[in-house]
């Protein structure tokens, strides 16, 4: 490649990088496997002859695509030798990104767990479809299928999705009143307070990696989870070591920043229906808290 054209292909794959990560992350839900599937692209990407390339954004896209897949295929047989419950990676996000609706949901952490039961392709196909509106022969491309192929797995994947995600849309400033109010029920460590905040059917998601304690499986039901957190962070409170609750904005949406003792622990996300916490995601694995230092810029375009 001239220098000239390295020169091209470094300002294309610059200028799409924001969105090409989105993608990644959102099929992986991990943003260190996110940026080595980035450099794998961009090593791809300096040996294509741009001039025929048509569409250099959704030539990107379908090198980020095929070595996502590859990626998720290899990551499945991490998961299954992981050490309690799995969590995306959190991501310390612009305000801003909550403005954008498509954009908030699609990195929330309820529907990155509800892409996780989607298979490698299905994911694919419903990330490039639902959330950065690629057309389905762009993405038959990208994923080796029919164009046919591709509607079908489309609809199956968001019948899927539609099932299992919340039955209607919560703003920011909904998400933020509740957390204020299970904040306030957590400090005062009384499980009857947390009662009031918490959907009967709750479940509560911790993801130590093994590294930090958690609870290895989902506790369900609010009288569970209210006990558990009491005697958990409440109890902490009350005793010897200080809890902060900090509020952020993480994966698009309103969370939780926690500190015991003022040493960085983790951080909480929820999810909400009717104005009460219907999902609650601790992820306290220091290996996956290296995003919340400073935020991560995300593109669906």
């Amino acid at each position: 490649m001239t220098e000239d054209g390295a020169g091209e292909a470094t300002e294309s794959f610059v200028a799409h990088r924001n969105l090409l990560f989105t993608v990644a992350y959102e099929m992986l839900g991990s943003a260190a496997d996110a940026e080595d599937v980035l450099q794998e692209t961009w090593l791809r990407w300096v040996g294509v002859d741009l001039e025929q390339v048509r569409d250099r954004r959704a030539y990107l896209v379908r090198i980020t695509t095929r070595q996502s897949l590859n990626r998720l295929r290899s990551m499945s047989r991490r998961k299954e030798a992981y050490v309690g419950s799995w969590l995306p990676e959190p991501l310390l996000t612009a305000p801003d990104v909550a403005e954008d609706a498509v954009l908030a949901e699609s990195v929330s952490m309820a529907l990155m767990l509800v892409l996780e039961t989607l298979s490698p392709t299905e994911r694919a196909v419903f990330v490039l479809r639902e959330v950065f509106d690629v057309g389905y022969e762009e993405i038959a491309a990208a994923v080796g299928k029919s164009s046919a192929a591709v509607r079908q797995i489309a609809h199956r994947a968001r019948r899927h999705v539609d099932a299992r995600r919340p039955r209607q849309a919560v703003s920011a400033a909904q998400t933020r009143a509740a957390l204020e109010s299970f904040r306030g029920a957590l400090e005062s460590g009384n499980p009857q307070d947390l009662l009031a905040v918490l959907a009967p059917d709750v479940v509560f998601v911790a993801d130590g990696g093994g590294i930090r304690q958690a609870a290895l499986r989902p506790i369900a039901g609010a009288e569970k989870v209210a006990r558990f957190m009491a005697g958990g962070i409440g109890r902490k409170n009350r005793g010897n070591i200080s809890v902060s609750l900090s509020p952020a904005v993480v994966n698009g949406s309103p969370a939780l920043v926690v500190r015991l003792g003022g040493e960085f622990d983790g951080v909480m996300a929820v999810r909400v229906e009717d104005s009460r916490i219907s999902g609650l995601y601790y992820v306290r694995n220091p290996e996956k808290l290296s995003r919340l230092a400073s935020e991560t810029p995300l593109a669906v375009r």
